[in-house]
């Protein structure tokens, strides 16, 4: 019986503007309590990692921008390291150089590369370690720690 008065009350027309009004105050009041991140508060900087793969982004200068460095290390002779700069807030306009550019998403803690890079990627690579699809959780947002975060080659990924 409970079930079909739940089921009855599915097809109820709310009043005009209802909905909207409810779905605003939901969403409105999901992020004063934290449940949901701002959008236009998301900070993007700070230490990205998987297992080995490392990502860092620290600010550079104007607002959305950053320095960015990724390193993947399967081991020995199987590496990529880049370096370059990211414009942008949930989507990353990441540019290393030498025609690797491409947009990559942060979606809340996770930065993650697109599944196919430019040939241009492939030159920051040794045997057959790749940047495409890499996927890293962040670890931090300390740009202080992101700034020494060291790639595959022992350098600072981060630097200005």
């Amino acid at each position: 019986m409970l079930v079909v008065l739940a089921l009855a009350g599915c097809d109820a027309q709310p009043a005009a503007g209802g909905a909207e009004d409810a779905g605003t105050a939901l969403e409105r009041t999901a992020l004063a309590s934290g449940m949901v991140a701002d959008p236009s508060r998301v900070v993007a900087t700070g230490t990205y990692a998987s297992g080995e793969d490392k990502v860092c982004l620290v600010p550079a200068g104007e607002t959305d921008r950053y320095r960015v460095g990724a390193s993947v290390d399967l081991g020995e002779q199987q590496q990529c390291v880049g370096r370059g700069t990211a414009r942008g807030r949930d989507k990353l306009d990441v540019e290393m150089g030498q025609g690797c550019q491409f947009v990559a998403s942060i979606d809340g803690d996770r930065i993650v590369f697109p599944a196919v890079l430019p040939a241009g990627c492939d030159t920051m690579c040794e045997g057959r370690a790749t940047l495409a699809a890499l996927e890293a959780e962040r670890l931090s947002d300390s740009v202080a720690e992101a700034a020494r975060v060291a790639g595959a080659d022992g350098k600072p990924l981060c630097t200005g």
